[in-house]
């Protein structure tokens, strides 16, 4: 019996080593991730929400508790760029997934040449968005570009016409280039999710006499709705926080009219050395992003059940 308990005793021994040698190897292998996580994010943001109560400029910094929150608050000129944001988003947004799924649909077509297709919808996507920028001003200048030429042969303007140069010709160009830029990217996820959609559906609704029209309200949409709501919350975080095509093509202008929050905060913090002012804006960026992924989240939930329950 004792050579018994001395058995048990040193098994459990040994299992419990066992136990915290792994514990330890996996807190080390997940150490390194975790230290980056803490550098690159977690010190920043807290450095930001520590500058939003300051007025820090390049001669120092002194405390001001919530004034610079409450200057947000009672500028109308924020209120507007904070509109101008989300409306910039949903219509960039929306195109997007209205073209991405169009472009998927054609693409998950039996075609001749279909990946010859699949590989030219990749370039927007791929080049860098500098590149891809100058040419949009290119395209948009009133005196040599192809776009203000082609009105003018057609007789749409009477003479070079500066998409860039008017408020709201310039805001709407600027979204046609972010729409230009981020439908690639939804293209291929909704191509991806259309090829695991299961062909016996398609084919057993063939057979009853489902139209084309009836099998993608009632078959593919239903199928990846999960995606498309997915890749609609990753879309609208990379759209809000979108800075370069506006920043290359107006540097929010003219008169503001590109200005969104994230180009706002770079002004306000690196243009005009208010860190703490634009500290402050990038914190109500997180709040209100955070916010959004929220609702967003709790949705995708809610599709997920709905169509994870088999409901059409």
């Amino acid at each position: 019996m004792t050579d018994v308990a001395q058995s048990s005793t040193l098994e459990t021994s040994f299992k419990t080593r066992k136990t915290m040698s792994e514990n330890v190897f996996g807190w080390l292998l997940i150490g390194p991730a975790m230290l980056f996580i803490a550098l690159i994010v977690a010190w920043p943001l807290a450095e930001t929400v520590r500058l939003s109560f300051m007025e820090a400029r390049l001669g120092g910094e002194k405390y001001v508790g919530l004034e610079n929150y409450q200057d947000l608050l009672d500028s109308r000129k924020f209120h507007q760029t904070i509109v101008r944001t989300f409306y910039w988003m949903f219509l960039s947004v929306s195109l997007k997934l209205i073209l991405g799924l169009i472009g998927a649909t054609l693409l998950n077509a039996a075609v001749p040449g279909r990946a010859l297709f699949r590989v030219l919808v990749m370039p927007p996507w791929v080049i860098p968005i500098a590149i891809g920028m100058i040419g949009w001003l290119w395209l948009y200048n009133g005196y040599f570009g192809v776009l203000s030429g082609t009105m003018m042969s057609l007789g749409i303007t009477d003479g070079p016409f500066e998409f860039l140069a008017h408020k709201q010709s310039a805001f709407y160009s600027a979204v046609v280039a972010d729409v230009w830029v981020g439908t690639p990217m939804v293209t291929l996820f909704f191509l991806a999710a259309m090829q695991g959609v299961p062909r016996d559906l398609y084919e057993a609704a063939y057979v009853d006499g489902a139209s084309r029209w009836y099998r993608f309200r009632r078959i593919t949409i239903p199928q990846i709705m999960p995606v498309i709501v997915s890749m609609s919350l990753l879309s609208a975080i990379f759209t809000f926080n979108s800075f370069e095509i506006i920043w290359i093509l107006t540097e929010g202008g003219p008169r503001g009219a590109t200005t969104t929050l994230i180009v706002d905060t770079y002004k306000t913090a690196i243009s005009n050395f208010k860190f703490g002012q634009g500290s402050a804006r990038a914190v109500i960026i997180v709040i209100l992003l955070g916010t959004f992924s929220l609702i967003y989240l709790f949705f995708l939930n809610k599709v997920n059940r709905y169509y994870g329950n088999g409901k059409k």
